[in-house]
């Protein structure tokens, strides 16, 4: 299978769909793949005929485990260039005006989070936590969270639980997800592809310029935001990873300059 192969795209009627096809790799993403979905997103939002978007992916045990992690190591080029796409499919999917829906029937690992954090409705199958759990896992494999690993669970769950999720790294299924209702539909396993898209059928009944346009007014709402907060994740990003170290008076004047450069 090409990489080609690892991301489809079709468009049905007033619904597209972007689906993550590497189940041997449990749909992990490589820059190419990053690239692929971008494009297809841009493709969705351009399409006069298209007004919702589904994200879903194939095999029944990952939605996806994010980042090919493998594919980068020892290449600092290729670790730049998937942050660099990373950002741009998450800012993209957040910023963009056509309404997205995750449809998750796996686990949801770093990028695989973020990428059902960064949509706009998110659909869940009916699983057990052994089945299927969301993670965030950068800081116990010394990954800096960037790409949106910050901000996406900060605008998702508040200040409290998007500290939970960073610094404890834990897994969280869908009991805890339907305790803080995050999920915005659950069905089961086997209807789940069925469902989601009825269910889709039912958000592109709204006229366009109603929902297009409040997606937009959310975003304008939060856009310098947004971007600032994916500006610093890069900039201390590229800090944490320089083979320099500093010490404590350096990182005491390195944050104070942050404060002042995002207030």
């Amino acid at each position: 299978m090409s990489d080609q192969d690892f991301i489809l795209y079709e468009a049905k009627g007033r619904i597209a769909t972007i689906t993550i096809n590497r189940p041997d790799k449990a749909n992990s993403c490589n820059i190419s793949m990053l690239k692929a979905i971008y494009q297809n997103l841009i493709s969705a939002d351009k399409d006069e005929k298209v007004k919702c978007i589904i994200i879903k992916s194939t095999g029944q045990r990952f939605f996806s485990a994010g980042y090919d992690l493998k594919d980068i190591q020892g290449s600092p080029e290729k670790a730049a260039g998937i942050t660099e796409w990373g950002r741009k499919v998450n800012e993209k999917m957040i910023l963009m005006k056509k309404i997205i829906i995750t449809q998750v029937q796996g686990i949801a690992i770093g990028l695989g989070f973020m990428i059902i954090l960064g949509s706009d409705l998110k659909v869940f199958a009916n699983r057990p936590k052994d089945k299927l759990y969301l993670r965030l896992p950068e800081l116990e494999i010394s990954a800096f969270p960037q790409t949106g690993a910050t901000l996406l669970p900060l605008l998702a769950f508040g200040l409290t639980y998007a500290k939970n999720l960073l610094f404890t790294t834990d897994k969280i299924g869908l009991d805890e997800l339907r305790n803080i209702n995050f999920p915005t539909r659950i069905f089961p396993l086997e209807e789940l592809e069925t469902e989601t898209f009825n269910f889709a059928k039912q958000i592109v009944k709204y006229q366009k310029e109603f929902s297009f346009f409040t997606k937009t007014m959310l975003r304008i709402m939060n856009k310098a935001y947004i971007k600032s907060c994916m500006d610093m994740e890069d900039e201390c990003g590229k800090a944490a990873y320089d083979t320099k170290k500093m010490n404590m008076e350096e990182l005491d004047d390195f944050i104070k300059g942050l404060s002042e450069k995002y207030p």
